[in-house]
């Protein structure tokens, strides 16, 4: 393992790296986002939208696992930031020329949809290899915590920016971000190829797929983490998508009622990043997932029960809190027990599981929403949360499994 100083150099460049891709990204999404809501006003096209957003990262996803084990994994995030910044760039240059056709701004959803997709896995995977083990949840703590940073800040600051620039200027400015950010993973990170990437392929792309696959049948620990986290991600939807409607429904729509609701969260996830990154959790990495379902639980549980708006807003908050533990806990999880050929296909299931399950289960919440009282949904996805959190302590094998690697 490098030195202190070497792994810490690499850890900080990287997150660097990160964050500018990151912010650049964010940015243009939302901006794309509003003016497809302001132009159109039609709740169909904003379902292509979203679907453009998050099918082909579903369907990519594990192709972009077994590239991420096959190749250079910081290779590969260049290539992700690159072919993004591409589109995005195209785009501009369509805008500048004064066309702005919905379909084209469709396809540019979907392409960056892709290189999200590639992205993914890679950057999972691609921590271990410079991070010691027993630092990877401090900073997988940091990476959370400057996420949660950029959902804070980037809506903000793409609406002002879209009031005093032409839209392609913001879609410049990714582009911008996306440089700097191939610039220092190109010219300062030093992280050698791992294994796999340096020896010859004697599989297909295919055959390593199904081996992939095969990999998380033959460890049940990771066929048990998947379920929890599929079906958490299921509950959690009416938490996560149905709570501005119930603003608008039983407190008021204005408009500074559902940015208060979004800036809590945010702030709180800023504030569980930090916490994570500080404290660390629970020795046990389920231990940690458990606390953090259990928080969930109760506060989604309190969203469906309180009456007055500014009480409303406190399990608002410790929900954005709560989120980081799970969220770092997990990917450590998996990060301290995967073998590192595997690591990307594994993280290319996880990320599967966190594009598609909420989107899946709003299928069945956003009709209910127009039949039954969203507060009665948060009551029952709060209480199936919390009794999964109970049958998560009695899996075992996935306890077993949320124990650090160095201390087995």
């Amino acid at each position: 393992m490098d030195t202190p100083q070497s792994w810490k150099r690499q850890t900080v460049l990287f997150l660097t790296s990160q964050t500018l891709s990151l912010f650049g990204s964010s940015l243009v999404q939302y901006a794309l986002m509003w003016h497809v809501t302001l132009a159109t006003k039609s709740g169909w096209v904003m379902t292509l939208f979203v679907l453009c957003g998050f099918v082909p990262t579903f369907l990519m996803s594990p192709f972009a696992g077994v590239w991420a084990d096959r190749l250079n994994r910081k290779n590969l995030i260049m290539l992700s930031d690159g072919l993004i910044a591409l589109a995005t760039l195209a785009l501009a240059l369509v805008f500048m020329a004064g066309e702005d056709a919905l379909w084209l701004i469709l396809v540019t959803a979907a392409i960056r949809a892709v290189g999200q997709a590639v992205q993914g896995p890679a950057v999972g995977a691609l921590l271990p290899q410079f991070v010691p083990p027993e630092q990877l949840t401090r900073v997988n703590g940091i990476s959370s915590t400057l996420q949660s940073a950029i959902m804070f800040a980037s809506p903000i600051l793409s609406g002002v920016l879209m009031t005093i620039w032409p839209l392609e200027w913001v879609f410049f400015l990714d582009v911008a971000t996306a440089a700097l950010a191939i610039s220092v993973l190109a010219f300062l990170l030093k992280v050698p190829p791992h294994a796999k990437a340096s020896a010859p392929q004697t599989v297909s792309y295919f055959a390593d797929l199904k081996l992939g696959f095969r990999y998380v049948r033959d460890h049940r620990y990771l066929v048990s983490f998947f379920a929890f986290v599929g079906i958490l991600l299921l509950f959690v939807g009416p938490a996560a998508f149905l709570t501005p409607l119930q603003v608008a429904r039983s407190f008021g729509d204005d408009v500074w009622r559902l940015t208060a609701i979004e800036v809590v969260f945010s702030v709180g996830m800023m504030g569980g990043g930090v916490l994570m990154a500080v404290w660390g959790g629970f020795r046990n990495r389920v231990h940690s997932m458990v606390f953090s379902t259990a928080i969930m639980a109760v506060c989604t549980i309190l969203l469906g029960l309180l009456p007055n708006f500014w009480v409303y807003l406190v399990p608002m908050g410790v929900f954005g809190v709560a989120m980081p533990y799970f969220n770092t806990a997990s990917a450590v999880l998996i990060q301290e027990h995967v073998e590192p050929d595997y690591l990307g296909r594994v993280f290319s299931i996880f990320t599967m599981l966190m594009t598609s399950m909420m989107p899946l289960g709003m299928l069945l919440y956003g009709p209910l929403a127009e039949v039954v009282s969203i507060e009665s949904l948060l009551l029952i996805t709060g209480g199936l949360m919390a009794a999964l959190a109970v049958v998560m302590l009695f899996d075992k094998r996935l306890l077993k499994a949320g124990v650090p690697k160095e201390a087995e």
